[in-house]
């Protein structure tokens, strides 16, 4: 078993007006909330533990866990972007390497926590889930990450980081600020080439703004 992080903080704001009065992770795609898609894909995976962050109308998220033995990080003040808020969680998530998803994304295919816990070799110290561009639905914008023929990433390419991980956390308090992106953590080990990706086989879709709900929707059900 391997413990998940779920960021949940965000502020969605490009899921406007969906998100005026509920937090992004609780709007349903088909007939389930993205945040409940990303549970069970960690359920299904065996992790354990499972921690949440919270910030944005973080009640409604809470209210929606309670009795379901997942932990809750919640940061009440700042948020603390996606490093800060993993370093916050540590305790929750206890040694070792940690998985991470970002809920709102939706995956079809194998399990992507389940394919890099296979991939998963202890010489790595970043192991991340990405997508070919050209198979990105929903996506706006560019490639994140080019792949060597070691496995290895770098900045730029051809391929969208899906928003799964596998990740070492040590290192994050090598990093003095409160807030940070794990783009910090990244860079440190892509410079190391000690990052590594795999790409997903399944289909994915980014919804990350209103209009990605139909395009997610006619994806799970084709």
């Amino acid at each position: 078993m391997r413990p998940l992080m779920i960021f949940a903080a965000g502020l969605g704001t490009r899921m406007r007006p969906l998100t005026d009065t509920r937090p992004k992770p609780l709007i349903p795609v088909g007939d389930r909330t993205l945040l409940d898609r990303a549970i069970a894909l960690g359920r299904k995976a065996g992790a354990a533990p499972i921690v949440v962050n919270t910030h944005y109308l973080g009640g409604q998220i809470a209210a929606h866990l309670a009795g379901r033995d997942i932990a809750i990080s919640d940061e009440p003040g700042t948020i603390l972007d996606t490093g800060g808020g993993l370093r916050q969680a540590l305790p929750l998530l206890g040694q070792g390497p940690v998985m991470t998803l970002n809920p709102d994304v939706v995956w079809t295919g194998p399990n992507p926590l389940a394919a890099l816990n296979a991939a998963w070799r202890e010489d790595m110290d970043a192991l991340l889930m990405l997508v070919p561009l050209d198979r990105a639905s929903g996506r706006q914008g560019a490639g994140d990450f080019s792949l060597d023929a070691a496995g290895r990433i770098s900045r730029r390419g051809d391929f969208v980081y899906g928003g799964a991980q596998i990740i070492r956390p040590d290192r994050l308090a090598e990093i003095p600020d409160r807030v940070f992106s794990l783009n910090r953590l990244w860079d440190l080990l892509i410079a190391e080439g000690r990052a590594h990706g795999i790409a997903h086989s399944g289909g994915w879709c980014d919804v990350g703004y209103p209009q990605a709900i139909p395009l997610a929707e006619r994806m799970l059900h084709g």
